[in-house]
């Protein structure tokens, strides 16, 4: 428990990842082979951090609270009359708490009950922040099950535990809703499940904000690997194939390899035969495409890549008949999707297909080179050549203008001009923010590109976010209250007060993988870390440091990890150190 203490502090995990052989005991016999799987996760139990609320009438209902916040006997039932939080009911009285994890995790709850308990039915609310917790499902705030239950009632045993939800939560809620009942709580834990794999990379400058933001970013992701990559914890707990690039690169700046990437790639290749499109939307198999080819520049598994050239190219020749003899995108018979915020913008939503499609071409030609298929990778050059010919107008739409820049579309610096930096983060994405920011580094515009990150993602985190979320305005903040406490009265609740399309109110998920950018981006272009050749046998390191006075981190390869330093003597001029392992060449 001190060690997962130490981590919720840091979020931080740190260690080897050690192979482990699972087995059934013997009595199962061979024919139990086929009918089972392993899960590669782990469970930690924590503590509540705090009590946020409770309901105790005037000190009657309620009594020792503070007995779960010290823990107990790791979750086993005991004979003893160590002190436990007693809730008591009366004929029309009904006592309830709220506690504090203090980070967001997925998983669930555990509670101990004492010999001086009866068996009692409970409800329990999880919640991304105090407000869901305190909310129902179905009711005018939006609040529901869908993918994980958060609400609902159990009934816990006498003198033992119950282990229940599966679900992405901070805070938990429990109710006694019986009549003249008592029910004795020796420890209330959350049940932490996660893949415990160590942080490979790492990222701190002279600016703790940024510190923080990088660290979200990663723990974000870090949280949505599990069986395979989900795109949120609470809600959209499914592999969608356009999130997952933001997410990718972020495994590959935080983690380096990881079996959850090609699992779940596969995945939705499997589960899609051609000619449909992967999760219902044109744009999300043109993503598809691109992530292979920057998943191959990090780890350089021709093996594995090769398991993907028959897809691949059928794929792409699919793709070629979506496009017309002028060079425009013709896609159809899916969803013409960039991301949710983007969507009235219908023009926008065209330039971005065009220059998304373009995107995909080159990374098509590109794999194609390295799979031998000269003509195929010829004929993608050619295509990707004729469509940049045709160059729509980005509408004012900031996802469009950064997909445009980076397709070789429209110049960087154009785009920034005339859309991008209109008012700073102002109509940033979520999703389609990393590429805005990608944007701003290809114009050279670092030192804006930290300002954004600065006040869109660490505005989250002054509004209580342990983890980055689904969507984000920088207007839901004023007069807003944070996500760790009650709203007071005449203050904006930000998670029940906002949202729209699929994500209105506190249906609204807090953890999503897609805005995890930060992370990939801090790490390529402030600590520095580009990838020249595939399976990182040549990096290119060239720090933007902006306003900061240094960083310093790490950065995984399947070599080993590069260690870095960059520091401004008091002239400006940067001074630098990296120490590479054998088989990575540096470049300046």
């Amino acid at each position: 428990m001190k060690l997962l203490s130490l981590f919720l502090v840091s979020v931080i995990l740190a260690g080897a990842v050690h192979a482990q052989e699972h087995r059934l005991p013997p009595v199962f016999g061979s024919e139990y082979a086929s009918r089972t799987f392993q899960d590669s996760r782990v469970r930690s139990y924590i503590t509540p951090q705090r009590i946020v609320w409770k309901y105790d009438g005037g000190g009657k209902l309620i009594s020792r609270p503070d007995a779960l916040l010290a823990g107990g006997n790791n979750g086993q039932s005991e004979l003893t009359d160590r002190p436990s939080c007693s809730m008591r009911s009366t004929d029309n009285e009904y006592p309830s708490i709220l506690l504090d994890f203090g980070k967001e995790i997925q998983g669930g709850i555990q509670l101990v009950t004492a010999a001086s308990s009866t068996p009692a039915k409970v409800r329990i609310r999880f919640g991304e922040s105090v407000s869901e917790a305190m909310s129902q499902a179905g009711g005018a705030q939006g609040a529901t099950n869908d993918h994980a239950m958060r609400d609902f009632v159990m009934e816990l045993p006498w003198l033992g535990v119950a282990e229940t939800g599966n679900s992405g939560f901070r805070f938990v809620r429990i109710d006694l809703i019986e009549p003249n009942v008592r029910l004795d709580l020796k420890e209330v834990n959350a049940i932490f499940s996660y893949r415990d794999i160590p942080y490979h990379g790492s990222f701190k400058s002279s600016d703790e904000r940024l510190n923080r933001i990088w660290m979200t970013a990663a723990y974000t992701v870090h949280l949505n690997m599990q069986e395979y990559i989900w795109d949120g914890i609470k809600r959209d707990r499914l592999v969608w194939l356009g999130d997952l690039h933001p997410e990718v690169m972020t495994i590959s700046a935080v983690f380096g390899y990881n079996e959850v990437v090609p699992k779940s790639l596969d995945l939705a290749r499997d589960i899609t035969p051609l000619p449909g499109w992967m999760n219902g939307m044109c744009s999300y198999s043109l993503w598809w495409i691109i992530i292979h080819r920057d998943w191959y520049r990090y780890q350089g598994d021709l093996a594995y890549l090769k398991n993907q050239q028959e897809y691949l190219a059928e794929l792409l020749r699919l793709l070629f008949t979506k496009v017309d003899a002028s060079g425009k995108e013709r896609l159809d018979g899916g969803g013409r999707f960039l991301d949710w915020p983007s969507s009235p913008n219908t023009q926008g939503v065209d330039a971005g297909l065009q220059a998304l499609m373009v995107i995909a071409f080159q990374a098509g030609a590109e794999l194609c080179g390295i799979l031998g298929d000269r003509q195929l990778a010829t004929e993608c050059t050619d295509v990707a050549a004729l469509m940049q010919q045709y160059v729509p107008h980005h509408n004012q739409l900031k996802q469009a203008a950064s997909l445009l820049a980076l397709a070789g579309m429209l110049p960087a610096r154009q785009a920034i001009d005339e859309v991008i930096a209109d008012g700073g983060a102002k109509d940033f994405s979520t999703f389609y923010g990393y590429y805005m920011l990608q944007a701003q580094a290809r114009a050279g515009d670092y030192q804006a590109a930290i300002d954004n990150i600065r006040q869109f993602w660490g505005g989250m985190l002054d509004m209580g976010a342990t983890t980055f979320w689904e969507d984000f305005n920088l207007e839901w903040m004023e007069n807003a209250a944070g996500i760790d406490e009650l709203v007071p009265e005449g203050k904006k609740d930000i998670h029940a007060d906002f949202g729209a399309y699929c994500y209105k109110q506190l249906r609204h998920s807090l953890c999503h993988g897609w805005a995890s950018g930060p992370a990939p981006w801090l790490t390529e272009h402030v600590l520095g870390v580009q990838v020249v050749d595939p399976g990182c046998r040549t990096l290119r390191i060239e720090p933007h440091l902006g306003d900061l006075q240094w960083v310093e981190g790490t950065f995984p390869t399947p070599h080993g990890v590069v260690k870095i330093s960059h520091r401004k003597d008091a002239s400006g001029r940067i001074i630098s150190s990296v120490k590479a392992p054998r088989g990575v060449k540096i470049v300046r």
